[in-house]
This record gives structure tokens, C-alpha cells and sequence, in this order.
């Protein structure tokens, strides 16, 4: 399963991101400083992710949750992110 992943960070151009999060990680000794000067990286690719393994319910979400509006849209925008955190909490590994 790890291989796949990788494979799909590869394909979906996350490991720049991946590999510039590490070097943060290498360069800022840990601490707040660090959580500072990564912060934006950590983001990045943590959207990058988010966009690979579940890429519709995301687009819901960014869709649906983007401002304000009727009753409706927000009960949408809720399902679109109750709809996202489960298909996140579905590629979690689990000991």
C-alpha cells in the first residue's frame, strides 16, 4: 500500500512539495520557529494530498463551502464536508 502512495504523490506532483517540506524539516531545528517557517509548506502539501486521494469531495467542499448563502448551501456545504472526512478517515492506515 506505502508504494502506491508514492506512486500517486509522484503522479499527482506532490513530492516537490514533499521533498521542500523535509528540507524545512532538516534545515529549522523543532519548535516554533520550525511550525513558523513550515507552516506554508506543510499546507501546500497537505492540499496537494487532500486533492489526490479524494479530489471530488474536495471540490464539493470548495464548491459548496466558498461563502456564505441560503439554509440550502450550507446544508450542502456541511454534507460536502462530512462527505470529505470520510473519505479521508477511509485511507487512514490503521495499526
Amino acid at each position: 500500500m506505502e508504494e502506491n502512495w508514492k506512486k500517486e504523490v509522484k503522479k499527482g506532483g506532490c513530492e516537490t512539495l514533499e521533498n521542500a517540506l523535509h528540507d524545512c524539516h532538516r534545515r529549522i531545528p523543532a519548535g516554533i520557529a520550525r511550525e513558523s517557517a513550515c507552516r506554508h509548506l506543510n499546507r501546500a502539501f497537505a492540499d496537494c494530498l487532500v486533492r489526490i486521494i479524494c479530489p471530488s469531495e474536495l471540490d464539493a467542499v470548495q464548491s459548496l463551502c466558498s461563502s456564505g448563502g441560503t439554509s440550502l448551501k450550507r446544508s450542502q456545504c456541511q454534507q460536502a464536508r462530512l462527505s470529505l472526512s470520510v473519505c479521508l478517515s477511509q485511507h487512514q492506515f490503521h495499526d
